[in-house]
């Protein structure tokens, strides 16, 4: 059994944290290649030696996907590896396999992931996803959204996002090295907010000013959250010496351990990765309800919710989550991590090797 994941770009989010799992833990039962970008540096560190890595894409911005070597490249992978399976894991490397694919000889099973609820257009869904043998979405209401709109619902199968529970998990390790690091406090309480800019960061910045408390501390962490945007932004807040903009890091558990609470203010989510790491890691969080966030979240019981946009809400929240007694802390954390526990990386690889012996393709 050949499988090979495609992912485009380079960076680090939910999509691609997802696509290094899935090839990582398939490739324990099938023979698996992974196609990248030639300077996508993170997904090479973590699988080179590990995974076949197939070189393809080259360039930056929108203007790689016009580059016709990279189609060339890829089409030359695919056909000389013989794939059963091909797994582009965005909707952009799924443009790549389209171009190329009336010219492959022996045609590969197509499994297509959607996820979030955004609609497709009507070409996309016509000239793209008809290829697709099966459509994998990472939560029931993505899966009701394509379902409600004739997005061949024949083919749509749930497969919600995993966490890696031997990494994320509770743990003082790290702890006061990253208080330390930033010049925390013992006593301070402190929020962090694990999302790539622009996720709403401004509703949460906004909340985080209207809650005025002079012992906390909010910490933004993911691509661009260091930028000048995100800086200006908090001067113009005032609270330069309340907010650290960290930008990318790849020790997230450790900066987790650090937090007393985590936070998403995001509009728009496939299943929420970062929250389930968090509530994977004991803390106590607060979420609005995006995308597949609520068929978990319940408020007040394994964390808080709020609607989208909800500056008020959210900041009405923040100021519960401080109350909190060290029982009801305690209380929300181990709802939490049993929530997550339901979400490991292990349920979603075995539900994954189900999907490939229900296309008849086995091992």
């Amino acid at each position: 059994m050949k499988i090979l994941e495609v992912i485009e770009g380079n960076g680090w989010c939910g999509t691609k944290e997802q696509t290094y799992l899935a090839t990582r833990e398939l490739s324990k039962y099938y023979d698996v290649n992974l196609g990248l970008a030639f300077s996508h540096s993170e997904m090479i560190e973590r699988l080179e030696n590990k995974v076949g890595l197939r070189f393809y894409e080259k360039g930056k911005g929108s203007k790689r996907r016009l580059q016709i070597g990279n189609y060339i490249r890829l089409y030359k992978i695919i056909k000389k590896g013989n794939y059963d399976v091909v797994i582009p894991n965005s909707s952009f490397s799924f443009n790549y396999i389209v171009f190329i694919y009336p010219f492959l000889a022996k045609k590969p099973k197509i499994i297509a992931m959607r996820r979030s609820s955004h609609i497709p257009s009507f070409i996309s869904k016509n000239l793209k996803y008809r290829l697709a043998d099966r459509i994998v979405v990472v939560s029931r209401k993505v899966f009701e959204a394509l379902k409600s709109h004739n997005f061949f619902p024949e083919r749509l199968v749930v497969i919600e996002s995993g966490v890696e529970l031997s990494r994320f998990k509770p743990c003082d390790e790290g702890k006061y090295e990253i208080r330390r690091e930033f010049g925390i406090k013992d006593n301070e309480k402190v929020f962090i907010n694990i999302a790539n800019w622009p996720k709403a960061q401004d509703v949460l910045l906004k909340a985080f000013k209207d809650i005025d408390c002079k012992d906390c501390k909010l910490i933004l962490v993911g691509h661009k959250t260091d930028s000048d945007e995100v800086k200006s932004l908090i001067n113009d807040l005032g609270m330069k010496d309340r907010v650290l903009a960290l930008g990318f890091r790849d020790d997230v558990e450790k900066l987790l351990s650090a937090a007393n609470y985590f936070v998403l203010s995001s509009n728009l989510e496939g299943i929420g990765g970062a929250l389930l790491q968090a509530m994977a890691s004991g803390k106590v969080v607060l979420s609005t309800l995006a995308g597949g966030i609520s068929e978990y979240l319940r408020d007040a019981e394994n964390g808080f919710s709020v609607p989208c946009k909800d500056v008020e809400g959210m900041a009405k929240k923040m100021k519960k989550m401080l109350s909190l007694s060290g029982e009801e802390y305690k209380n929300l954390s181990l709802k939490a991590r049993e929530t997550a526990q339901k979400y490991s990386i292990e349920n979603t690889i075995q539900k994954w090797r189900e999907l490939i012996e229900e296309l008849g393709i086995r091992d």
